[in-house]
């Protein structure tokens, strides 16, 4: 196999920055990061919170985009005019599109999410790190994010696939 692994083949063992002879003492050690406290990788459950505080978020903006763009008059009659059912199917529609769009958005321009921003987190470049995220970076990293199983599959630095992909990691700061 070519030393040029694809984030496709998963996280290799030994971490793909990690040298057999010398196993990092922390996650991120490798990438430079310290240990702990402001640029240090983001744990696990503050990523997660983050995570639930982001999808809150666009909840929330369903929530109040159901307002104006709610169903119509013959939508609601086929959900026997419930409006409560009506709005169901609008967040089931919309969220997700809306978790996207934001979570692009928000790192493209602040280099966090509003979750990691609540959380004292944000998303930085690996071989950059004095550079913002750029544009693709964000939207891949989005994308992969919904899709759930990326963040879950981590490296021993504690990144995910979607993060690997990218070349980012999430740092406290």
């Amino acid at each position: 196999m070519a030393d040029n692994r694809s984030w496709l083949e998963g996280p290799q063992v030994p971490g793909q920055y990690d040298n057999p002879e010398k196993v990092s003492k922390y996650a991120g050690e490798n990438l430079g990061l310290e240990k702990t406290g402001p640029g240090s990788i983001a744990s696990l459950g503050r990523r997660i919170g983050a995570l639930l505080l982001d999808w809150v978020v666009c909840m929330v903006i369903t929530g109040v985009l159901f307002l104006p763009f709610g169903p119509s008059g013959e939508q609601l009659d086929r959900f026997g005019g419930d409006t409560y059912m009506a709005f169901q199917n609008f967040s089931a529609i919309w969220t997700l599109p809306i978790f996207i769009i934001v979570g692009s958005l928000s790192v493209i321009l602040f280099s966090r999410t509003p979750g990691h921003m609540m959380l004292g987190m944000g998303v930085a470049r690996v071989d950059r790190p004095d550079q913002g995220v750029g544009i693709w970076r964000p939207i891949v990293r989005t994308v992969l994010t919904a899709f759930v199983l990326p963040p879950v599959v981590q490296d021993s630095d504690g990144r995910g696939m979607h993060d690997r992909a990218t070349g980012t990691v999430v740092i406290r700061g």
